[in-house]
């Protein structure tokens, strides 16, 4: 089992071509609340997850894919791009911002596409666009931005101050 931080990423022998993409606690939101991912390249710079099995748990009250649900696969997208396509830890990397633009419902009972693409790197910095989509359905359009893994803490903590209420 091929493992990188905390998440799963190996060849997928149902899907050829695609790779598994979940988390190596299953208890976590990723698995409990979107369920079975994958992922492949897209190109040079980009990648595609996608949302297996889209059913009701997922659903609003107008039978359509609910936009949480949708954001939520748009964050995990644009970690699984980062890893794919640039190899950097996902695991320890955080999201500073992510724009999105509703396009269309999103259809319940098909799989759900998020297609990201790495538009810049920088030191500490990812850059990333891309879209949600079924099939040729356009749902949503999105840009965010990634920040990557702060240095590790020194092995050695400095010392401690004591605070003011402490003893000297």
């Amino acid at each position: 089992m091929a493992k990188h931080s905390a998440f799963i990423h190996e060849p997928d022998p149902e899907f050829p071509g695609w790779h598994t993409w979940q988390l190596n606690e299953g208890s976590r939101f990723n698995s409990q609340g979107l369920g079975r991912m994958l992922v492949r390249d897209e190109g040079e710079r980009g990648a595609r997850l996608r949302l297996l099995e889209v059913g009701m748990q997922h659903s609003n009250v107008l039978d359509a894919i609910h936009g949480g649900v949708i954001l939520a696969l748009i964050d995990v997208g644009m970690f699984a791009a980062m890893y794919t396509v640039l190899g950097a830890d996902a695991a320890g990397s955080v999201t500073l911002d992510l724009q999105n633009q509703f396009i269309g419902a999103g259809r319940i009972g098909e799989p759900l596409d998020v297609v990201s693409e790495i538009m810049k790197e920088t030191r500490r910095l990812v850059f990333v666009r891309g879209t949600a989509m079924q099939g040729d359905h356009l749902v949503a359009s999105f840009m965010g931005t990634l920040r990557k893994p702060s240095t590790p803490l020194p092995s050695t903590p400095p010392p401690s101050t004591p605070l003011p209420s402490e003893p000297r």
